[in-house]
């Protein structure tokens, strides 16, 4: 699954800058692939996958431009530039015509959604407490940035402690480590719990919230080396194990392609 796939129905061009683009092509800015999934950020790989679930032609650009709201993931469609990877679906949602919950009745609707909530609202900040307060992995971050002394000094004197700041302003920063690890183990519960022998969180097929519940869940699984979260997650939870492994075989058959490390063991305990 290339991108020359998801480009095959392109129709004339246009042009950014010195750069030329297929019309009608998602351009999605996000930064770098990352060591054991495709990015070091759950958003790009919720909105990647929700591309290709939607069957979306786009390409990516990996830069380090960020949106005007200054964050990434972002995309850029034609002469249209959105920001935040839920607004970015709701936008290619209307103006491509996709409805990835079309078979789910309304009650299924607010459960994905409230599901979603439970990723971005309290999974994504176990997520970002572990990484860069409480467990903090120098395997990953070499991983991700390489071994130079400036690279070190960025990450233990700038982005570290700014990551703190942010997480207890938010307000998960100021419990314990092992508060967080029972939030965390909350979390998994809930979705193993709901999702039962279904194959995807609201049946056999998936639905639009499947892309955000995977992009958390990788993060965990793949790219948590170490810490603890990942422990429980292998240990206690196999059902979501196997959903993390059944999502990436029927939407990133190219998984190893879009690492840095072309998959590593981590990926296959």
């Amino acid at each position: 699954m290339n991108a020359s796939l998801y480009c095959s129905h392109q129709r004339g061009i246009f042009r950014k800058g010195n750069v030329t683009y297929p019309k009608d092509t998602v351009i999605l800015h996000q930064i770098g692939r990352g060591p054991y999934a495709p990015s070091m950020t759950p958003y790009a790989v919720k909105l990647e996958t929700y591309l290709r679930m939607a069957k979306i032609p786009y390409q990516n650009c990996h830069d380090m431009k960020p949106s005007g709201k200054g964050k990434w993931p972002w995309v850029e469609y034609n002469d249209d530039k959105v920001s935040d990877s839920a607004l970015c679906i709701t936008y290619l949602n209307r103006v491509r015509g996709v409805d990835l919950n079309s078979r789910l009745t309304p009650a299924e609707r607010a459960t994905a959604l409230a599901f979603q909530r439970l990723a971005e609202d309290s999974l994504y900040w176990v997520l970002l407490v572990q990484r860069w307060v409480h467990e903090p992995s120098m395997e990953f971050f070499r991983a991700c940035f390489g071994v130079f002394f400036v690279s070190r000094i960025f990450l233990r004197w700038i982005f570290m402690p700014k990551m703190k700041k942010y997480a207890w302003s938010q307000g998960l920063g100021r419990h314990s480590r092992d508060e967080v690890l029972d939030i965390a183990r909350e979390n998994f519960k809930a979705l193993a719990d709901f999702m039962g022998q279904k194959k995807f969180l609201m049946g056999d097929e998936p639905c639009e919230t499947d892309c955000t519940v995977f992009g958390m869940l990788s993060q965990v699984y793949w790219q948590c080396p170490g810490q603890t979260v990942a422990t429980i997650f292998k240990e206690e939870f196999p059902t979501l194990v196997a959903y993390c492994e059944r999502m990436r075989s029927k939407f990133w058959p190219d998984w190893d392609e879009c690492t840095t490390h072309g998959g590593t063991r981590e990926a296959t305990k």
